[in-house]
């Protein structure tokens, strides 16, 4: 059976691939592993985060913790959008709409009383990426929800 071919834009997301250690909440919370992979031969990036032997998991993470993650990212090449399709260990499910642009990767979505954003930039040598999450009511007032950071725990794979 032949595989996919992946449009050309999803190579935008190259620079998240590999595994990494995630931390959040100022790096109380965390490391959470974390892989980018290509999955059907580059036509969609999987991400997956789970808690190891050594995470802290602090405040509201020791009971909220979503853990496993995983998400799907796919790109529309008619809305020239990425869809990242996400799920957790708590039973949520979520669908985001998502951009790349000079190493600054954003994910959105506008949910009745609950819309939330991520802004999260890849540093030039590859090796962290920094961001927060945000949530609003309204899609107008926003607050952090928590601040990531990611450090490249491995080298990059394709």
């Amino acid at each position: 059976m032949r595989q996919p071919t992946p449009h050309p834009a999803l190579r935008q997301l190259d620079i998240l691939v590999g595994e990494w250690d995630m931390w959040a909440a100022g790096r109380s919370a965390g490391p959470f592993r974390t892989e980018f992979a290509w999955a059907e031969s580059g036509a969609f990036l999987v991400q997956r985060a789970d808690v190891g032997p050594e995470t802290a998991l602090p405040g509201v993470w020791a009971t909220h913790a979503p853990f496993p993650t995983v998400s799907l990212t796919g790109y529309d090449d008619t809305t020239e959008q990425y869809t990242v399709l996400y799920a957790d260990g708590r039973g949520v499910s979520r669908v985001y709409q998502g951009s790349m642009t000079d190493r600054t990767w954003r994910q959105w979505r506008a949910a009745p009383g609950f819309h939330q954003r991520l802004t999260a930039t890849v540093s030039p040598d590859g090796t962290t990426i920094e961001g927060r999450w945000e949530q609003s009511p309204d899609g107008e007032k926003w607050t952090t929800d928590f601040d990531v950071t990611f450090v490249r725990t491995g080298k990059p794979s394709s």
